[in-house]
């Protein structure tokens, strides 16, 4: 293999696996990875909690899903779907007087009332950007008007981040072109290595290349022998890279053709449909089916909560989600009887802090507990922000509702924090399992995801289970048990999200440690003798 051709696969490798936008796992699903978060020493023990609980009676609890939507018919989530008993499917009519006509399953505030729905989205500060790049596009900071001076310079910030990502990206779609050519060439490059054509994934973990193009060379071969790069794996990336360049990082996109209202009115409520499931559930469904699928019944994953109902808002787009949508959402949970709010997405901007705030107030102040998920940008948030958080800027303290996970792994040794995940010794409550995790999308299939998004739904599942069986405690109360309880790994060294340094794990989050409900079972059972 000649010099120019290794340098176009090194190129080529770190634009493969830079391109961290899709949180599918195209691997095959084996007996380590199903219901690992229920069952490993390192998941949270819910198996143990259930035979602790034997016996004993639970009551429904309704958790909100705010995320892409719910397929309400998946044959794992029979049973588990809110209804809304209050409104009349069907009838065109607001039965309930609560702002949302045939709202039985929950709210799409993604949709318009003739039943198209936007599946696109740009990020936030692509919308900044377009917001005020009429104003401050040609304006040099000292030209602008001292009550101007923090929307100018959140445009400045926002059009650098903007620029930044669309010349990455733009790279990225150049060198990814040329993915299949080499999909095609890396098994014959390993064999002349190793010397043989038949070579397996133990010979790939034998080889010990130094030369750093064969150490990339190594890496895409293992990747293709676990399925995490072949072809479904390139078109998918590909896809994702071009919906980055296409909508996320346009400006001109207008990503509220089919909804029809003004984002930046929130007043302006009367908008969406009822079609909770919307065109693409996959993130959302998977979330719904961590926090309460059918249990023991051999489909997919277990969930860890079984006297659910799941009510689904759909408010998070391909792309960054509306703080609109997310107040009102907010709002709708709390308002319709939801005890626990699951929050699986997050942005680096948002333009509309004050109305997030206030609504997360009024969850707070209702006793309804918010789960947000970290992120998954390997970004310590004790420096970088991820909206929404659990205290903004205008905040004199912060909210007493609030939890904010990290994702772990099944590995306690060495690798515990999920590569992926973000962390913080005082942004980050807690970590749970986020890694492989195998559960219910879309037609009542089943696949592994991982992130952040999947630790949230396991705590949101832990908050949901012990309500379930412990009604007369509060969800402050039960948000103590679960991290007082926490298995703890302090004075374990860990690898460093995004680096291969190690540090103590209790350096990653307020804790110091991973969910356990069979411990927080036992805790409320103390505390409610």
């Amino acid at each position: 293999m000649n010099e120019s051709m290794k340098k176009i696969i090194v190129r080529l490798t770190f634009s493969f696996f830079a391109l961290g936008l899709t949180n599918v796992v195209f691997g095959q699903v084996d007996k380590d990875i199903l219901n690992w978060y229920n069952t490993h020493k390192a998941g949270l023990q819910t198996e143990k909690a259930y035979k602790a609980l034997k016996g004993k009676t639970s009551k429904t609890v309704i958790v909100a899903i705010i995320d892409s939507g719910i397929d309400i018919e998946h044959e794992d989530l029979q049973g588990k779907i809110w209804v809304n008993e209050k409104e009349i499917p069907g009838n065109g009519i607001d039965d309930d007087n609560n702002g949302y006509v045939d709202d039985i399953h929950g709210w799409n505030f993604l949709g318009s009332p003739d039943g198209k729905n936007q599946k696109y989205a740009r990020l936030e500060k692509t919308r900044i950007y377009a917001k005020y790049r009429a104003e401050f596009e040609n304006v040099e900071a000292a030209q602008v008007p001292a009550n101007k001076k923090a929307e100018y310079e959140l445009f400045i910030a926002a059009k650098k981040s903007m620029e930044e990502d669309k010349e990455k990206y733009s790279m990225y779609k150049e060198q990814m072109a040329q993915l299949p050519m080499i999909l095609e060439m890396v098994p014959q490059m390993v064999g002349q290595k190793l010397g043989k054509s038949d070579y397996t994934l133990k010979d790939l973990e034998k080889w010990k290349p130094k030369d750093v193009q064969d150490i990339q060379i190594r890496q895409l071969a293992i990747a293709i022998k676990l399925g995490e790069f072949n072809k479904e794996v390139i078109d998918s990336k590909m896809d994702q890279n071009n919906s980055m360049l296409d909508y996320y990082l346009n400006p001109d996109f207008n990503d509220r053709e089919f909804i029809g209202d003004d984002p930046d009115d929130f007043n302006d409520v009367k908008y969406g449909n009822n079609d909770v499931e919307g065109p693409d559930a996959l993130h959302g469904t998977h979330v719904g089916g961590i926090v309460g699928a059918v249990r023991g019944n051999g489909k997919g994953g277990d969930g860890v909560a079984e006297n659910i109902k799941l009510m689904s808002l759909r408010a998070v787009p391909d792309g960054d989600e509306s703080d609109k949508d997310i107040a009102l959402a907010i709002r709708y949970a709390v308002d319709n009887g939801a005890s626990v709010i699951n929050m699986s997405f997050g942005k680096a901007f948002s333009i509309h802090q004050k109305e997030v705030y206030e609504a997360l107030k009024y969850a707070d102040e209702k006793g309804v507990l918010c789960v947000h998920a970290a992120g998954n940008d390997a970004k310590n948030l004790d420096v970088d922000t991820n909206y929404p958080t659990d205290k903004y800027s205008f905040q004199d303290k912060s909210f007493t509702n609030y939890l904010t996970i990290g994702a772990s792994t099944r590995f306690p040794k060495g690798k515990l924090a999920a590569s992926f995940s973000n962390y913080g010794q005082t942004k980050v409550d807690v970590f749970a399992p986020g890694f492989e995790i195998y559960n219910t999308v879309p037609q009542s299939d089943y696949k592994k995801l991982q992130g952040t998004s999947m630790a949230a739904p396991m705590v949101t599942g832990v908050a949901a289970l012990l309500k379930s069986y412990f009604p007369e405690l509060t969800m402050t109360q039960i948000k103590d048990v679960i991290l007082s309880t926490a298995k703890s790994y302090k004075g374990t060294q860990q690898e460093l999200p995004g680096a291969e340094t190690k540090v103590d794990f209790g350096t990653l989050s307020v804790t110091g440690a991973v969910v356990d409900v069979n411990a927080a079972v036992k805790k409320c059972m103390e505390l409610t003798k």
